[in-house]
């Protein structure tokens, strides 16, 4: 049986790109970028002054010159002014706006005195040498340079990078459209009554929660009974029109478990079924003559949400094109856990810093993998080796958070 890290790499090896669109900058957040983003010129595009005060030379400053002449006041946005020959010229200016022409200092307001338009500068101000107070053209950025590149989730900060270098449109991946199927005859809707004998659907419900989490929120959800012609009519028409399948239940081999059959009939193509974990052995991978991928999860709640975080997630964001993402997080066990089964074991914890601000996972195990109220309160799971193994407190292992 494959291993979590097996089975995730022939996920991400089966796996197509996403489809690219252009898109408005308004919309772009949280999309993954495609296509890099340069600047369009120099960043900043002139020599920016950075505090209020008074543009002039410093080579009068050096020279012993302490009192200057306002020849004019410079807001930000207006057409720069340009210093008189006269080496004690100066122009009131104010932050953001450009270096007049002939002047290379700033001296704040603050360093000054005023007496109507004449400025006498202290004797601290004598100090300041060319450069002082300014942002150079150019000094964060020269125009053509790549500074945010393709397969970059875009947050605020490179929307802002965006709209500076005057992108209203951003190339991102298409958002796939992702089904979402709940199998089974005990299963009803929310608002529905609900009989003994039955639950009410939750599965669906927090996995297009956590989907939407993490930045893909065009997702569908589908109820399947156990009913072989109606998973054969609705499977067929969920394979022609979304780009990502994920079914939870039905994958295991139960008498009314019809959906591997029908999988197999509808010519998608298993790829493995069953890994060497717990919770979520059960789990069924394959993939469409569309090359539509399709993840079967278990039925059991725990171990849908689990398997949605340990491969799904990753395998969407290696269709969309993000940038390899870096390897998980690590965390210390605070207390000793025994792993008996030959099985990967998904441990929910609680996650809190240590003294050295080092990760440290306290476990808050489940139930069973029914229990999913029991991973209220946890913040993800450690991935801890197969046993039979005793892991001490202060064994490190991958840590991977809910979203």
């Amino acid at each position: 049986m494959l291993s979590p890290a097996e089975a995730e790499k022939l996920v991400l090896a089966n796996v197509a790109p996403f489809h690219r669109e252009d898109c408005p900058l308004a919309s772009a957040h949280g999309r993954v970028l495609r296509t890099d983003i340069c600047a369009d010129r120099d960043l900043p595009p002139f020599d920016r002054v950075t505090m209020d005060g008074f543009a002039l030379r410093a080579a009068a400053l050096a020279a012993g010159e302490t009192k200057f002449r306002v020849e004019g006041v410079q807001a930000a946005g207006m057409r720069p002014f340009k210093l008189v020959d006269a080496p004690t010229a100066c122009i009131e200016i104010m932050t953001g706006a450009v270096l007049p022409a002939g002047a290379d200092c700033i001296v704040p307001y603050e360093e000054t005195t005023r007496d109507g338009s004449t400025i006498t500068v202290s004797a601290a101000a004598a100090k300041f040498a060319a450069g002082h107070a300014l942002h150079r053209r150019g000094s964060d950025h020269p125009a053509g340079a790549v500074i945010v590149r393709a397969g970059t989730r875009l947050t605020g900060r490179e929307i802002a990078v965006a709209a500076a270098c005057g992108y209203s449109t951003l190339t991102v991946t298409q958002l796939p459209k992702i089904a979402v199927i709940a199998t089974g005859d005990e299963l009803v809707e929310v608002g529905a009554h609900v009989a003994p004998h039955q639950i009410r659907r939750s599965n669906d419900h927090a996995i297009c929660a956590a989907l939407a989490a993490a930045g893909y929120g065009n997702a569908a959800r589908f109820h399947l009974r156990d009913v072989r012609q109606e998973i054969e009519h609705l499977l067929w028409h969920i394979l022609a029109e979304f780009d990502v399948v994920l079914v939870t239940g039905g994958v295991s081999k139960g008498k009314f478990d019809f959906l591997p059959a029908e999988l197999d009939r509808q010519r998608v193509k298993k790829i493995f079924q069953g890994v060497a974990q717990r919770p979520g052995k059960p789990f069924w991978f394959g993939v469409s003559t569309r090359r539509t991928p399709v993840f079967a999860l278990p039925g059991n709640p725990v171990s849908a949400y689990t398997c949605l975080h340990r491969y799904v997630l990753t395998a969407l964001a290696h269709a969309s094109g993000l940038a390899a993402p870096p390897a998980p997080r690590t965390a210390a066990l605070t207390t000793p856990v025994n792993v008996r089964a030959p099985l990967a074991y998904f441990l929910p914890v609680r996650i809190s810093s240590g003294a050295r601000a080092e990760l440290l996972a306290t476990p808050d195990p489940f139930n069973t993998s029914g229990d999913f109220a029991g991973l209220v309160g946890t913040d993800g799971f450690v991935e801890l080796p197969p046993g039979p193994a005793e892991h001490p407190a202060g064994f490190v292992a991958p840590f991977y958070p809910w979203v």
